[in-house]
C-alpha cells in the first residue's frame, strides 16, 4: 500500500495549477508526463505536430516516463502524482491502441491511496494541449471508466477556486482507505485490454 494520491481529470481540469499549489505547500508531487516528453523532444527541434503525428510513439514515451518514475518514488511517502498509470490506459483507448505489454504488467502491481478527479474547467488551449471539448470530455469519462474498472477509490473534486480545491482534496486524506493495494483480483482483469 503506498500513500500516493493521484490528481486527475481530462484536459483544461485544473491538474497542473493543483499540483503547484500542493507543491508550494510542501507536498511531494510528480510533473504530467506527456507534458514534459512534448517538451523534451521540442528541445531536439521537433515540432509538437511531428511529435503528436506517430501517437502510439508518442503514448510509449509518456508510458516510459510514468512508469520510471514510479519506480522510484517512496511508497511510504505522501505523494500527489500528475496523473498515474491507468491514464496511460485511458489514453490508449481514447485513441484506439492496443496497451503496451509493460503497461499492462505495470497496472498489475499499481498501488494508490486515492483518486482525486478533478471535474472539468473550460477547455484552455496551448503549445501541448490539442484537444477540442469532445476530446476533454471523452477523455475525462474514460478516465473515470478505467479507475473504476480497477478499483481504486475515487473522489470527484469540484470546479472551485484553485486554493479551495485543494482545500477539499486536503480534508479528505484523512478519508482514503487504508487497504488500497491494488491487484488484478481487485479489478476486472478482461478488462485492462479493452
Amino acid at each position: 500500500m503506498t500513500n500516493w494520491y493521484v490528481i486527475t481529470g481530462g484536459p483544461s481540469s485544473g491538474k497542473t495549477t493543483t499540483i503547484e499549489l500542493l507543491a508550494k505547500r510542501g507536498y511531494r508531487t510528480t510533473i504530467e508526463h506527456a507534458r514534459h516528453f512534448i517538451d523534451t523532444q521540442r528541445v531536439t527541434g521537433r515540432t509538437v505536430a511531428e511529435i503528436r503525428a506517430n501517437q502510439r510513439e508518442f503514448q510509449k514515451g509518456v508510458l516510459k516516463m510514468q512508469i520510471e518514475q514510479e519506480g522510484m518514488l517512496d511508497p511510504d511517502e505522501v505523494c500527489f502524482l500528475d496523473r498515474a498509470l491507468p491514464d496511460a490506459l485511458a489514453y490508449y483507448r481514447f485513441l484506439s491502441l492496443e496497451p503496451e505489454p509493460e503497461l499492462i504488467e505495470a497496472l498489475k502491481t499499481a498501488s494508490y491511496r486515492k483518486v482525486f478527479v478533478l471535474d472539468l474547467l473550460p477547455l484552455a488551449r496551448d503549445y501541448a494541449r490539442t484537444e477540442d471539448t469532445g476530446a476533454q470530455h471523452r477523455i475525462h469519462a474514460l478516465l473515470i471508466d478505467v479507475y473504476r474498472s480497477l478499483g481504486f477509490p475515487l473522489e470527484t473534486v469540484p470546479p472551485l477556486p484553485a486554493d479551495e480545491r485543494v482545500e477539499y482534496i486536503l480534508r479528505r486524506l484523512a478519508a482514503a482507505p487504508d487497504a488500497g493495494r491494488h491487484t488484478l483480483s481487485h479489478g476486472n482483469p478482461a478488462r485492462l485490454g479493452s
